[in-house]
């Protein structure tokens, strides 16, 4: 059968369907939708108008009720005065019955009695019955003005009795019977006015002057305990419904659910608190149950705020997670006026919960900075950050510019979500955990550079990471883009966290650069940007060490830098000449250096001072390896080796030609400086050892620094021996590219000077040195 039905509706290819055909059964079709949503639409119309009809029959019914209520009301107020008066009545009656009886009792008794004891006729003048008419006529006024409701005026009938009879406060043993029953009536009626206004304070819609008025009645009854039970229970009720009222709303604003869910609760405790001190005063007793009650309504907000909170992996969890402690700290502080202090137990409640939250977003975002390099996912970019990132995009670099918008994306996600309040209490930890996503994507950036694993046998590895920075152009825009995120994003960022009014980029420099014990910036932002310099220092010198690496050592593993070239007879040739030159790989260095500072030049625009950095520590890592390289040290040591004067000369020339290119390019580093004089007095030593005299056979000071100069004027094909001298203040001391580097900031004293390529010779001076024994060292002569 349904093989049959899709045949009719769905005809097979090979036949032809005529249009008429066509038209005739999807007219019919829509004909017969058209009708049946007619006939649904009639249905609904007379079920509309049925539950209008209803509705007004209802609601008029309901007004007449409403009527016959009021009317009821108002016979049952008439009833009640009719019977009060035909209660006094009768009560005046039984009074005057009473009266005339004993009058009666009297006047046929009192001759007898008064002829056989006169002091028993003296007790029977004594009227002890009109106590009693008395005392019951204040019962029954009492009885009618609580059917009336009039709890006042029955209040203070009681409170005027009490005051005027002490046997009713005091102990009922020594009563008599007639005073007992009294004392029992009496205390039922008390108990009946403080049953209603038990009553009247429990009533939800009641006035709050009506329930502050009964309050007072029941602490003027010796009812305070209860009275104050009785505020909490009525503000905790109040508190809970408007809390139930407006639950349902959590899933549609989950971002500030929790900041309004703070202001009800807080509001509640905050007039709670007031309404507590207008009629309790400052008892401690009351203010102390109203601190108890408090903190039960916060733990019930904080178990409220998480059981209705987003994913806390999400972003609007913390963003919700962010407002909850911003509101809830400020009503905090605002309760502190009024002498309640809760914000160390909120911080205690809601800590771990925030820090669930900090932890799962930060998860998420790690995860996506691992993701970084293979994602191609394209994420929101800010207009902020896309200036000062662009300007080291080339043709072929696009791609690591995308990874660097996506990972400030990633980061300025996280810190939109801040509030000032949650940065205070929680910045130590945002903090680090973003240093740890700096270091994650450091780790990612160090894939894209050339590396040991960069053979022909890892070609799956470079086809897994969308660009790869063969180039040195390429190479430095990653290192400007790592470092720029360092030293300018990611601060600036957080100082407009912490100074929300802040906006000046320099005046944000300055303070974070600058930042003594006495600025107001946090201990954490020093210690955290420390962190973030040292994830940096990672990522240069892999660079520098890769670099230097590539430029020491052939393709075929072979040292292009060897203690060959100054034991071999060549070293004299080159002293044929009246200038001789620095061996051949320093003079490579030189002009590899140069290319370099070029490509930096252009790729670092108006970025000096990491120019400066990288070029440093190129030249340190490569006196570095020197120094450390134990095969070319052995090579003097060997007994076998011919050695000679020259090659200490051309060694000596090397280092000082060194440390010229680093003054040349305007960087003169003091750690270049001291490793290249431990290199000399390492030589001197070695080759002293081997019975060479340094005193007769090496030239004075003064040679060795001229020729270097001289050698570089050479390389250059320029003229001049005129020097200007740079001041001590130029020269980048070793403690700026090391890798415990405290902070950047101490290269601002650096001043601006030419680029490497662009140096003229009248840039060059010999070295200065503050350090006595580093001159000492660095003077091949002294040292011995």
């Amino acid at each position: 059968m349904e093989s049959s039905e899709e045949d009719d509706d769905f005809p097979s290819i090979e036949s032809i369907t005529s249009q008429s055909k066509i038209d005739s059964v999807y007219q019919s079709r829509t004909e017969k939708g058209i009708r049946k949503l007619c006939c649904e639409l009639l249905d609904l119309k007379d079920a509309v108008e049925n539950f209008c009809g209803n509705m007004r029959t209802k609601y008029l019914a309901f007004l007449r009720i409403s009527e016959e209520v009021v009317e009821m009301k108002h016979e049952l107020t008439e009833m009640q005065k009719h019977i009060s008066s035909q209660g006094l009545l009768v009560q005046d009656l039984v009074t005057g019955v009473c009266s005339e009886l004993e009058d009666w009792n009297k006047s046929c008794s009192v001759n007898d009695v008064a002829e056989e004891n006169p002091l028993v006729c003296e007790e029977q003048d004594s009227t002890p019955s009109v106590l009693c008419n008395e005392r019951m006529i204040l019962l029954d006024n009492i009885d009618v003005l609580l059917a009336e409701h009039k709890v006042e005026e029955a209040m203070e009938a009681l409170v005027a009795e009490e005051r005027k009879t002490p046997e009713l406060k005091g102990s009922a043993d020594n009563l008599s019977e007639e005073a007992h029953s009294y004392r029992l009536a009496f205390l039922e009626r008390k108990a009946t006015v403080e049953d209603q206004l038990v009553e009247l304070a429990e009533q939800p819609l009641v006035n709050i002057d009506e329930r502050r008025k009964a309050l007072s009645f029941l602490i003027k009854l010796g009812k305070g305990p209860s009275a104050h039970q009785l505020l909490l229970k009525s503000f905790g009720s109040r508190l809970q419904t408007r809390i139930d009222v407006f639950l349902p709303s959590s899933s549609l604003c989950p971002r500030i659910f929790s900041a309004t869910l703070a202001k009800l609760v807080f509001s509640g405790i905050s007039a709670i608190t007031k309404e507590s001190g207008l009629v309790f005063g400052d008892n401690p007793a009351y203010t102390n149950r109203v601190v108890q009650w408090a903190e039960w309504e916060i733990e019930y907000f904080v178990r409220l705020v998480k059981e209705n909170a987003p994913s806390s992996e999400t972003v609007s969890a913390l963003h919700a997670a962010c407002l909850c402690i911003q509101a809830s700290l400020s009503y905090c502080s605002l309760l502190e006026s009024q002498g309640l202090k809760l914000s160390k137990l909120l911080l205690v409640l809601l800590r771990p919960y925030i820090e669930e939250v900090l932890e799962l977003n930060f998860r998420r975002a790690r995860k996506a900075v691992l993701n970084l390099l293979e994602s191609e996912e394209n994420l929101p970019v800010s207009p902020r950050f896309v200036c000062p990132l662009s300007a080291f995009a080339t043709s072929s670099d696009d791609a690591l510019i995308d990874n660097g918008l996506k990972f400030m994306y990633i980061i300025d996600e996280i810190l939109g979500q801040l509030t000032p309040l949650a940065l205070v209490h929680f910045g130590a930890n945002i903090l680090n955990r973003i240093s740890q996503l700096y270091d994650k994507y450091v780790d990612a950036l160090n894939k894209a550079l050339p590396g040991p694993s960069d053979d022909d046998n890892l070609t799956e590895l470079k086809e897994l990471l969308p660009f790869r920075a063969e180039t040195d152009s390429q190479q430095l825009a990653l290192l400007g883009m790592a470092y720029t995120i360092f030293d300018e994003l990611l601060p600036d960022a957080i100082w407009n966290l912490w100074n929300p009014q802040s906006e000046s980029k320099e005046l944000v420099a300055g303070a974070m650069e600058n930042a003594s014990p006495s600025t107001p910036l946090p201990v954490e932002v020093k210690e955290w940007r420390r962190h973030l310099q040292h994830s940096f220092d990672k990522l240069r010198d892999h660079f520098c060490r890769q670099y230097v690496l590539s430029f020491i050592y052939s393709r075929e593993g072979k040292t292009r830098l060897n203690a060959q070239i100054y034991l071999s007879e060549s070293v004299e040739d080159q002293y044929l000449d009246s200038d001789p030159l620095p061996s051949l790989p320093f003079q490579a260095l030189f002009a590899k250096l140069q290319q370099l500072a070029t490509v930096a030049g252009d790729v670092l625009l108006e970025r000096e001072k990491i120019q400066k950095i990288l070029l440093a520590r190129l030249t340190e890592t490569v006196v570095m390896w020197l120094s450390e390289e134990q095969e070319f040290w052995s090579a003097f040591e060997d007994d076998s080796s011919a050695i000679q004067p020259l090659g200490l000369q051309q060694l000596i020339l090397d280092m000082h030609f060194t440390v010229e290119i680093a003054r040349f390019a305007g960087y003169p580093s003091r750690h270049v400086h001291q490793i290249a004089s431990a290199i000399i007095a390492r030589a001197i030593r070695t080759f002293s050892a081997r019975g060479i005299d340094p005193q007769s056979t090496l030239p004075v000071d003064e040679w060795f620094v001229e020729t270097a100069k001289l050698a570089i004027n050479k390389l250059l094909g320029t003229s001049g021996s005129d020097t200007s001298e740079i001041d001590e203040d130029h020269i980048i001391h070793d403690d700026i590219i090391s890798d415990t580097d405290e902070t950047a900031s101490s290269l601002s004293t650096v001043e601006s000077v030419e680029s490497f390529a662009s140096a003229s010779m009248g840039e060059l001076e010999s070295p200065m040195f503050t350090d006595p024994e580093s001159e000492d060292i660095y003077v091949h002569t002294r040292v011995i």
